[in-house]
């Protein structure tokens, strides 16, 4: 079964058909930028240019960054605040599932990633605009756990090893990756996990910092990359 997975960022939306099957895309994928404010209106009309680029009439899943429960985005904090509240069937129609961005990564990175057939307490991270999180245990998701907002130092630790705060800060690899390794020794001894997969944008640079980071935890970097979102959402929308 073919499904449109489009997974919105704080800087890009993008989106593709994905073989729920295999989890490959059928399609190259499409980018457009998120629009500044990123107001639920002005990404809804990216949303519909992806879908119209695509010609598609089935169903969507689409990720979101922040919490989701029954489909109500209940936080927005890589995205402008006005999206607190909103129904995301009634925003964006009723063939489309909205879920989390970091839970559809790790949906797709458990069926045909780095989790695939991993049967313990998996936790995988997002480092990109901020810190996303997803949590697995016996193979089933902890929806909207939101790690990237426990505080470290004082603040949010995405505040502090995001790859958004490595660029702004201009933090050298081995800088960043001592800030890395702070906040994954945090969620090792909150979660005591048997896996830590490492996802978002730097999960294709991960030779230059993972090196760096001592844990106890196995490590490993995500195998989708950057389509993980995408092939995520479009899984999720299968079962919904």
């Amino acid at each position: 079964m073919n499904v449109l997975g489009i997974d919105i960022g704080g800087s890009g939306i993008k989106g593709a058909p994905v073989d729920t099957k295999t989890g490959d895309l059928v399609e190259e994928r499409h980018r457009i930028p998120t629009p500044q404010p990123s107001t639920p209106d002005a990404v809804a009309e990216v949303v519909q240019q992806i879908v119209k680029h695509f010609s598609w009439k089935g169903p969507i899943g689409i990720t979101f960054p922040g919490v989701i429960i029954n489909g109500e985005v209940r936080t927005a904090a890589n995205v402008d605040r006005s999206w607190v509240g909103v129904d995301g069937r009634a925003l964006f129609g009723k063939k489309t599932h909205v879920l989390n961005d970091a839970d559809a990564a790790g949906i797709a990175e458990m069926a045909f990633g780095a989790g695939q057939g991993h049967q313990g307490v998996v936790l995988l991270l997002t480092f990109g605009t901020g810190i996303g999180s997803a949590l697995f245990t016996g193979g089933k998701l902890v929806p909207n756990t939101e790690f990237g907002h426990i505080e470290i130092r004082g603040k949010d630790a995405e505040a502090r090893a995001s790859d958004q705060a490595r660029s702004e800060k201009e933090l050298s690899w081995g800088n960043w990756a001592d800030r890395v390794e702070e906040y994954l020794l945090q969620m090792e001894r909150l979660l005591s996990p048997n896996l830590i997969i490492i996802g978002g944008g730097v999960s294709k640079k991960t030779k230059k910092f993972l090196p760096d980071v001592e844990i106890n935890t196995p490590i490993l970097p995500a195998m989708l990359l950057n389509e993980a979102g995408i092939v995520g959402a479009a899984l999720a929308a299968t079962e919904h």
